[in-house]
């Protein structure tokens, strides 16, 4: 039986990926508050995450407000699980670090198109 917060997250992260079937949120209790673990589709990655983390912040402010609500603090993870065994937490990995182990680790060609993309984007004087 899921809790109400790994509903909450559930319900906003289906409305926002391709695959909705393959979300999982893991719930676990610790001394710093609740820790719940995002597993998404490796192809949804990116829109969970968003562009810099946006899309990840407003879900952990959103996150925090529910916290407020029932007296908890709230910690969102989200795991990469596109078959290297790595996993990324927009709260702990700064964008230069995941770069350079995505470099280390060789990446995958999505991540690295993506990447790519970006960088294209960032050039553009808008």
């Amino acid at each position: 039986m899921s809790t109400i917060d790994q509903q909450f997250v559930e319900y906003i992260v289906k409305s926002l990926v391709g695959n909705p079937d393959d979300i999982v949120v893991e719930r676990t209790i610790d001394e710093k508050g609740v820790l719940l673990t995002l597993t998404v589709n490796p192809e949804d990655l990116g829109r969970v995450i968003g562009k810099r983390g946006v899309t990840a912040q407003s879900l952990r402010t959103l996150l925090r407000a529910l916290g407020t609500k029932n007296d908890a603090r709230y910690n969102l993870k989200i795991v990469n699980n596109d078959g290297e065994g790595y996993t990324v937490s927009s709260d702990d990995v700064t964008r230069e670090e995941a770069q350079t182990n995505d470099a280390e680790d060789g990446g995958s060609d999505y991540a690295r198109k993506s990447r790519a993309e970006l960088e294209e984007l960032d050039d553009l004087d808008i």
